[in-house]
């Protein structure tokens, strides 16, 4: 082999590290590895066996090493040697056909031809987002079977399709949580241009897709950075999956950029739409410019005139990570609403157990997060005995996230059932409008459109010793439930190690026509929310509220005098307002109340519905949602009405 750096064949760099193909030939690599003396290129054979001579980087400074290799082609399978020792996976590799314990292989990024020159991105308001598993949103778990369902969605009203994790993780299946080669997409799904022609197909129909990323730990088994330096991870902090990536040390420039370039190259590499980031209260950074302001700042950098979102995921509710740079803020568009979805189990189910201890399911709940996003703001949270939360006020709600089921959700439980299996038929109905209809941004996990009856557990493929810390670690977690805490229950956690744990949950497509009210109920809300001004407004101020009963309230979206529009819940049995001293019941001048969509249509498997306001007061069907709209009534009618 021979290293070429030569002045007549200056080097193509985009990423600062990992391998990048040049246009001159060969492969340069970069790799930050300050704890060792020497890195050598060790290329392998189609056996798997590696070749006898290997290629040394030359030292690149600040811990750096670098060179380009002339026979590292498109396909070349390599290691990183060190120091003259054992080999190991490029951290930057951009693919790991055998999974992280293999040799890496150079990709060749500019091969595929993309058809997307017309897709110019998406923006947070008005988005649909829909959460699915690449594994086992399909029975055949690949990008390319994906890809066939995604006009199903579309069809349906989703505008954005969330993968959850895809950047490389050991073992056969798996969440994606775990991974440990962050450049390289999961072979087991299909290769890195099955995934580009998954976000293709997309943009060709019009849907945007963003990708769930994790930069607040990395997996146990296949993690090699330690390897290269010791100052990937933090001394002083952890996390609940393990050690916290270190960020604001005194060596942490270059862990800062190798994080902050993993998010450009899937913003460019990939054509992704955004990104949404993975538990960020456990990302520790003390630094001048937080990470995550920083991750912002480049990845719409790296998009250049395509509009993109970055969503995170933050169980402290910091709302500073939503507010622009100018406000103090990083720059975000949205956070997850963990605070609505809390509420709305407990309203669904009565569940009041660990987490959801601190929530009522009440009225007033519903009608503050419609106009706040969060509920905890800053007060005091039992549950954790502290305080929780960070001032909203001001900030549109599109910025929050609203979901009554995600993957997270639905798998704390031990046996991983999903929402409409736990409650009644027309509570789910009522919620499910309220979800789709509200002023948020609306996420809805993988067959919750169609009623699956597959269950969403915690799995995940590891080696037999770590399989049983994961599944005993698993267990303890479910344990803060006090129903999951006994011996039985306990024996009862599906094991994440099987496969069957895995195939369990995956989708079973048949049950779209099955439960084709079900699909109507989602595809007519979501129709409504695009087509109706009040309900595809979402802006700050334009909504308020009003408690009815104890498990009745309304809200009414102010559009314009005469336009008003009113969506009432009512999570208890039928409500008689013979007086109703309520002015936003009131109608506007000259108009009545007219049912524009019932959630007990029958059409949704409803019992029917008829008219809530009359000269009589209010009568409104028990567990159900309705939404009214302000019809002109004739002077005779309103002489008559008089009376």
């Amino acid at each position: 082999m021979s290293t070429v750096l030569e002045p007549s064949a200056p080097v193509n760099r985009t990423l600062a590290v990992g391998p990048e193909l040049q246009l001159s030939g060969g492969t340069h690599f970069r790799v930050w590895a300050p704890k060792r003396k020497s890195v050598e290129v060790v290329l392998f054979g189609a056996d798997g066996e590696p070749l006898p001579n290997s290629e040394p980087l030359q030292s690149d400074g600040d811990g750096y090493f670098a060179g380009t290799v002339a026979q590292a082609n498109v396909g070349a399978l390599y290691k990183l040697r060190l120091d003259r020792g054992e080999s190991f996976p490029d951290p930057g590799s951009h693919f790991q056909p055998q999974g992280p314990h293999g040799p890496s292989q150079v990709v060749d990024h500019r091969a595929y031809r993309w058809t997307d020159a017309a897709w110019h991105g998406i923006r947070i308001r008005g988005q649909v987002i829909y959460e699915l598993h690449i594994g086992t949103f399909t029975p055949e778990g690949t990008y390319e079977s994906a890809k066939r369902k995604l006009p199903l969605l579309k069809e349906l009203g989703i505008t954005i399709v969330e993968v959850m994790p895809i950047a490389c993780f050991p073992g056969k299946f798996g969440w994606g949580y775990d991974g440990v080669n962050l450049f390289a997409p999961y072979a087991p799904y299909g290769s890195p241009d099955d995934f580009r022609s998954f976000v293709d197909f997309a943009h060709s129909i019009g849907m945007a897709v963003i990708l769930d990323v994790v930069y607040n730990h990395l997996g146990p088994d296949g993690n090699y950075l330690t390897q290269f330096s010791d100052d990937y991870f933090h001394r002083d902090h952890k996390t609940d999956w393990g050690d916290a990536i270190d960020f604001d040390g005194e060596n942490s420039e270059p862990v800062r950029e190798f994080f902050a370039s993993n998010v450009e190259y899937w913003i460019r590499e990939y054509h992704l739409d955004g990104l949404r980031f993975d538990a960020t209260q456990s990302i520790v950074d003390r630094s001048r410019e937080h990470i995550l302001a920083r991750m912002a700042r480049q990845a719409r950098e790296a998009a250049g005139s395509r509009e993109i979102v970055l969503i995170a995921e933050n169980e402290l509710q910091e709302a500073r990570i939503a507010r622009p740079p100018e406000r103090s803020g990083y720059g975000f568009d949205a956070l997850w609403n963990d605070d609505y979805h809390h509420a709305a189990i407990v309203a669904l189910t009565g569940n009041r157990a660990a987490y959801y201890t601190d929530y009522h399911g009440s009225p007033q709940e519903f009608i503050s997060a419609a106009k706040y996003g969060y509920l905890y703001q800053g007060q005091r949270y039992s549950w954790q005995k502290q305080r929780r939360g960070e001032p909203t006020l001001g900030m549109e709600p599109t910025a929050f996230v609203t979901f009554l089921e995600n993957h997270d959700q639905v798998s704390n439980s031990n046996s991983g059932k999903r929402l409409h299996q736990l409650t009644s038929p027309g509570r789910y109905r009522a919620l499910t409008a309220l979800s789709l209809l509200g002023p948020g941004t609306p996420l809805l996990f993988q067959g919750q459109e169609f009623g699956s009856s597959k269950p969403f557990v915690y799995f995940a493929d590891h080696n037999p010793e770590l399989a049983k810390l994961v599944h005993a670690g698993r267990t303890d977690f479910l344990a803060q439930f006090p129903t999951l805490n006994s011996a039985e229950m306990r024996r009862r956690v599906p094991d994440p190690a099987l496969r069957t744990t895995m195939e369990s949950c995956q989708l079973d497509w048949r049950e779209w026509e099955r439960n084709a009210h079900l699909v109507a109920l989602h595809r007519d809300l979501l129709e409504l929310r695009r087509s109706d001004p009040a309900f595809r407004m979402q802006s700050y101020g334009k909504l308020d509220g009003a408690v009815l009963s104890p498990q009745a309230f309304v809200l009414r979206y102010f559009v314009e005098v005469g336009l008003d529009r009113l969506l009432i819940v009512n999570l208890g049995p039928v409500l008689c307002l013979h007086e109703a001293p309520e002015p936003l019941l009131a109608p506007p001048e000259g108009k009545r109340w007219q049912v524009l969509w019932s959630s007990e249509d029958p059409n949704y498997g409803g019992s029917g519905f008829g008219q809530p306001d009359t000269d009589e007061g209010w009568t409104i069907q028990g567990e159900s949602a309705v939404v009214l709209w302000p019809e002109a009534i004739s002077n005779k009618q309103q002489e008559i009405s008089n009376r």
